[in-house]
């Protein structure tokens, strides 16, 4: 292979991702009113560097063949941290295995840039097959934490089962996101554990962890909800008495899985949470977004849950490995009150939603909390269509036999 064409196609790529890179995004207007999508994505496999997956040599790869393929960036842990905007996405390769990556912006939108490597985080003693989805967590003990899940082969499994594994809480820190000291994992008395967080916070002079308790790989089985412990020694992080904040309930968007998203934002009126929820459908499984607020004084008590979904996968968001997927697992709050929301859609590719705390506080507070039956919704409806006609004294509309049957429901 001649040295043209080695030139011309690592020109061409080399134009591509530098167009990529540069575009501008866009918001995107209309809405619900509580947030605003960007019109394309901040991360997808495209953006990864090329000499991540390239060998530049051409007398080594005279075809400038992918050496090292890049399935899909997704879920990413978010800090906003000397200035920049940071995300350290899931960056998934076409040998399925997962690793973490840190990418910076100047406006939290777009133009997010690689680092030229990586993270190489360090293993336990029994070294992780895969690790995925880092809530990235500024401590007021000075460190910056990263939780992430840590994936092994289920030993107990039968012969020739190659897919049963078990999950737990990988646990590291670092000073400058570069440098990574990994600590044990996180023990409970859970099975299990996915979506793991770490609050920001000493709760009773103790590190607070939200947790999600299942019986198995994928299915929570028991495990009731979001969870909730305390630990003693972050360096040999424990928890022994573990309880359940957030329920699932039966016919609700959470009803088979929920999971803390990123670490709560703390604001006047309670802790802010974003998490997501999924149920089971005839398609498969639906994860959709959901936000909740608890108490100031006790993290534990929720105390504001709005019904139903908060963000769901839309248009081409639907579309990916994983289809009808969104996922968070990181959000930035900056010095103004914006909101920047990072999302992964359909486990392909990292969006961004913008809002602000005023915003997201006045959803949570003044939305209606799910009444669990259909009757309950409908009366909603009727109390927000009645409240509007307050407005409009001059209008003199005659209720229907419909509305005064309500009483008789």
């Amino acid at each position: 292979m001649n040295k043209d064409f080695f030139a011309a196609r690592k020109q061409l790529l080399e134009e591509q991702q530098a167009d990529l890179l540069a575009r501008r995004n866009e918001l995107v207007e209309g809405g619900n009113g509580v947030y605003n999508r960007m019109q394309y994505p901040v991360l997808t496999a495209a953006h990864t560097p090329l000499n991540w997956r390239y060998d530049l040599n051409p007398l080594t790869n005279p075809f400038f063949v992918e050496r090292f393929g890049i399935n899909a960036v997704l879920n990413a842990g978010a800090i906003k941290w000397k200035n920049k905007y940071i995300v350290v996405p899931r960056v998934e390769g076409v040998d399925r295995k997962s690793f973490f990556a840190v990418a910076e912006s100047d406006n939290g939108i777009d133009n997010f840039r690689f680092w030229e490597y990586p993270i190489h985080m360090p293993s336990t003693e029994i070294p992780d097959t895969n690790i995925y989805d880092i809530r990235l967590v500024e401590h007021e003990d000075g460190w910056i934490y990263g939780l992430f899940c840590t994936e092994r082969k289920d030993p107990a499994a039968p012969i020739g089962d190659q897919s049963s594994a078990v999950a737990q809480c990988g646990i590291a820190r670092t000073r400058d996101l570069v440098e990574w000291e990994r600590l044990p994992d996180l023990k409970t008395p859970s099975a299990q554990q996915r979506n793991v967080v770490l609050h920001p916070e000493f709760v009773e002079g103790q590190y607070a962890f939200y947790t999600r308790p299942q019986d198995g790989f994928i299915e929570a089985g028991s495990g009731g909800g979001i969870g909730f412990g305390l630990a003693k020694d972050i360096t040999n992080a424990e928890i022994f008495n573990e309880i359940v904040i957030d329920e699932r309930k039966y016919h609700t968007i959470s009803e088979l899985k929920n999971g803390q998203g990123p670490a709560p934002l703390k604001t006047a009126q309670g802790w802010l949470h974003l998490a997501h929820g999924v149920r089971n459908t005839a398609a498969g499984l639906r994860y959709v977004l959901y936000m909740f607020m608890t108490d100031l004084a006790d993290i534990t008590k929720v105390i504001y849950k709005p019904a139903g979904y908060f963000l769901a996968p839309e248009g081409e968001e639907r579309v990916g490995d994983v289809s009808n997927v969104v996922f968070t697992n990181g959000w930035i709050r900056d010095e103004d009150g914006q909101v920047f929301i990072y999302y992964a859609s359909s486990d392909t590719r990292l969006h961004v939603a913008v809002s602000s705390i005023d915003r997201l506080v006045d959803y949570v507070v003044n939305t209606a909390e799910d009444g669990l039956r259909s009757a309950a919704s409908v009366e909603k409806i009727y109390t927000i269509i009645d409240n509007n006609k307050t407005l409009q004294p001059e209008a003199t509309v005659e209720k229907k036999s419909l509305t005064k049957s309500r009483a008789n429901n």
